[in-house]
């Protein structure tokens, strides 16, 4: 029977591919500092005046003197840059002004956090849905989805450097900023209060899959936290609802549906066929463990090998 070698054992292989996975240098920045003297200094500093801009626009807080009584939590910008699709989008951009939330006490700063997401499953069943009936499938993004909901608590924050207004100046929070323990539940809450005033049903067993049955069609909609999938044989049914969805909040039409949740979506009317693929995925993990340059074998084992658990 096969077993690991005194010098590398399951505990070394492991603790080797964590140091593999430590050592990879991403290109996205940590700090402001580092976003604004980096090589794409220009555009990371659009991203966070976008973000800057968002947070103005929805009055995520106003500007108040730093109170004795309450302690101001910190923040963190955190960088991210979005694969765009090969040949069609390009790459983005993206800043967020995160609050640090584990500075949160329970019960005086938050209560309840669970947050509900379309399960994936559901999402499987749609798209089987989508192809057997040749329906439109359409995908939606919103910006700065935490920022629509409204925040009970008196929370403080300090304000971003960078971007001060005024000195000894503290945010005291308006909306559920990103990073708030309470922020994903209070968007949600937003976003099914919304859609019931829509007339949409929730689905008893996924609550994150609505169903509005008209006349002339039915109308399907899929959430996971700011991705949302729209599904329907009526092209004008789902341009009305794009159209009251972006009314209440700032939404980023993408057009028919191509990647959800990092699978790529292939699909072929003509033939009625449509293919779910993670193979950027797959590779970025082969190249995070530098298993890219190996050869390989279809069978890595012998057949004549037996494993054991010890």
């Amino acid at each position: 029977m096969t077993k690991p070698t005194k010098r590398y054992g399951h505990a070394d292989i492991i603790c080797y591919a964590l140091n593999v996975a430590e050592e990879i240098q991403n290109s996205e920045p940590k700090t402001w500092k580092e976003a604004i003297e980096g090589e794409d200094s220009q555009l990371w500093l659009l991203a966070m005046n976008e973000e800057m801009k968002s947070l103005r626009k929805n009055k995520a807080w106003i500007l108040v003197d730093q109170p004795k009584k309450h302690k101001a939590v910190g923040y963190k910008w955190i960088f991210k840059k979005k694969e765009g699709i090969p040949g069609i989008k390009r790459p983005r951009f993206k800043a967020r002004l995160v609050a640090k939330g584990f500075t949160q006490v329970e019960g005086i700063d938050y209560n309840e956090i669970f947050l509900l997401v379309v399960k994936h499953c559901s999402t499987r069943i749609m798209l089987g849905l989508v192809n057997q009936y040749d329906l439109k499938l359409e995908q939606l993004d919103v910006k700065t989805d935490f920022l629509h909901g409204n925040l009970k608590e008196t929370i403080y924050m300090n304000h971003p450097e960078g971007f001060e207004e005024g000195e000894n100046k503290v945010c005291l929070l308006k909306k559920s900023l990103y990073g708030l323990k309470q922020s994903p539940r209070m968007w949600y809450l937003k976003f099914d209060e919304f859609l019931i005033r829509y007339d949409f049903i929730r689905n008893r067993y996924d609550s994150c899959v609505y169903i509005l049955k008209k006349k002339v069609c039915v109308l399907y909609l899929l959430l996971y936290v700011d991705d949302i999938l729209i599904a329907s044989a009526n092209k004008e049914e789902i341009r009305q609802l794009k159209e009251s969805l972006n009314t209440e909040f700032e939404m980023k039409d993408l057009g028919s549906a191509r990647r959800i949740l990092g699978i790529d979506i292939h699909r072929d009317r003509a033939t009625s066929e449509l293919f779910l693929s993670q193979s950027n995925y797959h590779k970025k993990v082969v190249e995070k463990f530098r298993m890219h340059q190996s050869k390989p074998i279809s069978t890595p084992l012998g057949h004549h090998t037996k494993l054991s658990v010890t």
